[in-house]
């Protein structure tokens, strides 16, 4: 018989991408902190960012602007007060991260110590300043190795890598007076024995749910799996159904899930059909510089108007070394692919990137279960509306990070440990010999969610989309009740049950509005709501 595992801990953190780094960061100097890891400690969406972090630190840009452009791209469906708050937060959160040492460009100087030097900044689609703080094109990397390295480095923190969380314990499901998170079950993917965490506070920090998709520029982490627990423990989401798709995913069959930062069409780059014309002009008056919703669809229209497999990304105009110094990562990953970005064109598809809905969250994180914060892209804070602005998402994994790090505070000497959690029970459950079926289902959820809920739909695709799901659901529970849990089972399990709130999210969506478009509803309604799914 396995050993019964047990970890404790004030704060249970799942998740340890800029969010989960961030909160155990802060909660650390007063707190115990678990932080969870699916992977090695790297492997998340923030690693891959390349695009910065939106702030207002140019004496000629101001927060109101930076709030109206955010309105702006989220198309009528922001939370205006959160905007503001996230806004009148950013340089607060912006200098912590310059504190623990990550080292954002400066501009050149003529002579003299660059530590004087301003920022650069950089602008992306849908900024009217340049406001982008950046580290060449790797920023999210930066972030991720300076903040990494502390946490490793910290004693009040344990890093556990390689576990999933399976679900959240809380004491309704224990049968347990209120409703209030107790901890969570994690399965050890190198030992495959599901363990217990007991914690006073739980963070989701698990990211999007983009994997739902066929083609995504996310790493395979990205399964929505804090959503799905946060839905199974009574957890109102909302505005599901909006997943925002880069435009510029490279299209090689060697790299399916590389991102082009829009950093490249703010320094000039223009996007070309494949006989070299341009075709963002007759979209929108700002051309390559229109919010991404408008640019991914503009690039979905042209690509199935002419029949072509992808759009060209060209910055061959500017100078090689202007090129080779602001994006020396994409610069060399196209060498390796034989594609030389200061002399070729670069082929690029959209691609799901970014799940602008999720779990209902207040300004301090906080879910509707007692003691479950969200936070990142995994929470719908009211800040994206219908589709992010460009660099908002890093801050956003910030301001409320810290946000939830002092509510937290604020409550640790008033809420006791757990008491006993009962242990994960395997005994009626056996090993599976039928891996195929999981391989099977996991590529019929992502071709039929593509096809039929990807940018452009209609009631019909999504009736069907909603029977298909209600089928693997039904499959994937038989699963799940009869054998022995396995990665790619929970995997699969979170990402159907994802699907079905997206889907359900978009069925109650009567109106075409940001980056997707319904065929049976074209027009806008006049006053845009949020769709708010609440579990039974």
């Amino acid at each position: 018989m396995k050993q019964v595992v047990e970890h404790q801990s004030d704060v249970l953190v799942i998740g340890s991408g800029a969010a989960g780094l961030t909160l155990a960061l802060h909660l650390a100097e007063k707190s115990k902190v678990i932080l969870l890891s699916k992977g090695p400690l790297s492997e998340g969406s923030t690693y891959y960012a390349q695009g910065g972090i939106a702030s207002v630190f140019d004496e000629e840009d101001t927060i109101e602007s930076h709030v109206a452009d955010t309105l702006v791209a989220g198309a009528g469906l922001c939370d205006e007060p959160v905007v503001k708050f996230t806004a009148e937060n950013a340089k607060a959160a912006m200098q912590w991260l310059i504190t623990c040492g990550v080292a954002f460009d400066k501009e050149e100087v003529p002579a003299g110590s660059t530590a004087e030097a301003p920022y650069h900044l950089t602008r992306e689609g849908g900024h009217s300043h340049r406001r982008i703080l950046h580290a060449a094109d790797a920023t999210g990397k930066e972030v991720q190795v300076t903040l990494q390295d502390r946490a490793r480095n910290h004693p009040n923190i344990q890093v556990l890598e390689r576990y999933n969380a399976i679900d959240l314990i809380t004491t309704r499901k224990l049968n347990r007076p209120g409703n209030r998170v107790q901890g969570a079950y994690i399965w050890n993917r190198d030992a495959e024995h599901v363990e217990t965490v007991k914690a006073r506070f739980v963070a989701l920090a698990t990211g999007g749910s983009s994997k739902v998709y066929q083609y995504t520029s996310n790493p395979d982490i990205a399964s929505g799996d804090g959503i799905a627990m946060a839905w199974r423990s009574g957890c109102r989401v909302a505005n599901m159904e909006f997943n925002q798709f880069h435009p510029t995913c490279l299209y090689h069959a060697d790299a399916r899930n590389f991102l082009l930062t829009e950093a490249l069409r703010g320094e000039g780059a223009f996007l070309r059909r494949p006989d070299g014309t341009r075709f963002m002009p007759d979209f929108d008056e700002r051309a390559e510089l229109a919010p991404r919703d408008i640019v991914a669809r503009a690039i979905d229209y042209e690509m199935k108007r002419l029949g072509s497999d992808c759009v060209y990304l060209d910055i061959t105009h500017k100078p090689a070394d202007f090129i080779i110094k602001h994006f020396p990562t994409i610069h060399k990953r196209c060498l390796e692919l034989g594609i030389d970005i200061t002399t070729d064109p670069i082929p690029v598809v959209p691609a799901a990137h970014y799940t602008c809905g999720g779990v209902m969250t207040d300004l301090h994180g906080q879910t509707d279960l007692n003691g479950l914060y969200a936070i990142g892209e995994v929470a719908y804070t009211g800040l994206h509306g219908a589709n992010r602005l460009a660099s908002n998402s890093l801050l956003e994994c910030l301001v409320f990070a810290r946000a939830a790090a002092e509510d937290i505070e604020s409550q640790l000497n008033k809420i006791p440990m757990p008491g006993i959690l009962p242990a994960w029970d395997e005994s009626q459950v056996s090993n599976s010999d039928e891996e195929v079926v999981i391989a099977h289902n996991w590529h019929e959820l992502r071709l039929f969610m593509w096809d039929y809920v990807g940018i452009v739909r209609s009631d019909k695709r999504l009736e069907r989309a909603l029977r298909r799901c209600a089928m693997l659901q039904q499959e994937i529970q038989e699963y799940y009740s009869n054998f022995r849990v396995s990665n790619n089972l929970l995997e699969l399990r979170n990402l159907v049950q994802v699907a079905e709130l997206i889907i359900r999210c978009a069925m109650e969506r009567k109106e075409s509005r940001g980056l997707h478009y319904n065929i049976d509803h074209p027009n806008k309604d006049a006053s845009p709501k949020p769709t708010i799914l609440q579990p039974d």
